[in-house]
């Protein structure tokens, strides 16, 4: 089995930072970054040469698998609403990605768009959100190294696969801390009753972000830059004794200077 890598924890005064962004792969920054890359993986080793997925304009998944895809020379097709592309879609069809954008581009729809061509084409199909009990393992793995003297965990809700994962792994290793998790976007219930543990609903609290989902707000914390659709959000919420789990920054952002450990092509 491969030895877990912790990414760094980061003291800055009476506040702890998960530093999942620094995790980086082919230019890709964090959690969402090393849960693609699991799954791309997988896809070379059964043979498959192409990927394909579904993600709103804005969501980084897009842009991280295209990256990764780029890296391992597979073709990457992905499905997403019609609309003005995002910089992330931009960087993401510089990178060779084919996009598909679909009218009336709910979930639903882009999703079943997005297997329906898997399904024609023989691509290898990655889940919306990255959601899998892989994605969630992946993020479970990183809950050893949370310091003593945290009295909260604070968390972006996003898709609820990285606030499963991070549920679990409290629970494997026995620590027992609230979390606050900030929704941005979608209500994510459905994904931690489907992956978290069955008493998630005693340990999170859930509160709404006041800005809408594509609002985007410029926000750092100890000269840490943070993702302006997500983590800038929470910032406000955030309070002496918090750990708070920075999950990812898109790679426009940062242009993929944040870097913890690359992960190599399997031999």
């Amino acid at each position: 089995m491969r030895k877990t890598i912790y990414t760094p924890i980061q003291q800055l005064g009476d506040i702890w930072l998960k530093r999942d962004d620094l995790y980086m792969v082919a230019g890709a920054n964090g959690a969402k970054s090393r849960q693609a890359f699991i799954m791309v993986k997988e896809a070379i080793k059964k043979g498959y040469k192409e990927v394909t997925t579904a993600g709103s304009r804005f969501s980084p998944q897009i842009n991280i698998i295209a990256r990764i895809s780029e890296y391992f020379g597979l073709k990457f097709t992905a499905h997403t609403p019609t609309g003005k592309l995002s910089d992330v879609i931009l960087d993401a069809k510089e990178r060779g990605a084919n996009i598909i954008q679909h009218k009336y581009g709910y979930n639903s729809v882009i999703i079943k768009r997005a297997k329906d061509y898997a399904e024609k084409t023989g691509a290898f199909y990655i889940p919306f959100w990255m959601m899998s009990r892989e994605g969630t393992q992946s993020t479970s793995n990183q809950v050893k190294n949370i310091p003593k003297g945290v009295k909260r965990i604070v968390i972006i809700g996003g898709s609820g696969v990285n606030l499963a994962g991070l549920l679990l792994g409290l629970k494997r290793e026995n620590i027992y801390l609230p979390v606050l998790a900030v929704q941005v976007g979608a209500n994510f219930e459905k994904t931690l009753d489907n992956f978290a543990p069955e008493n998630w609903r005693d340990i999170v609290t859930i509160v709404k972000s006041k800005y809408a989902y594509h609002d985007k707000v410029k926000s750092s914390i100890g000269g840490v830059e943070l993702d302006e659709i997500y983590e800038a959000k929470a910032v406000e919420y955030l309070q002496a004794g918090d750990l708070f789990w920075i999950i990812g920054i898109r790679a426009t952002q940062v242009k993929g200077l944040r870097k913890f450990n690359y992960e190599n092509k399997p031999k």
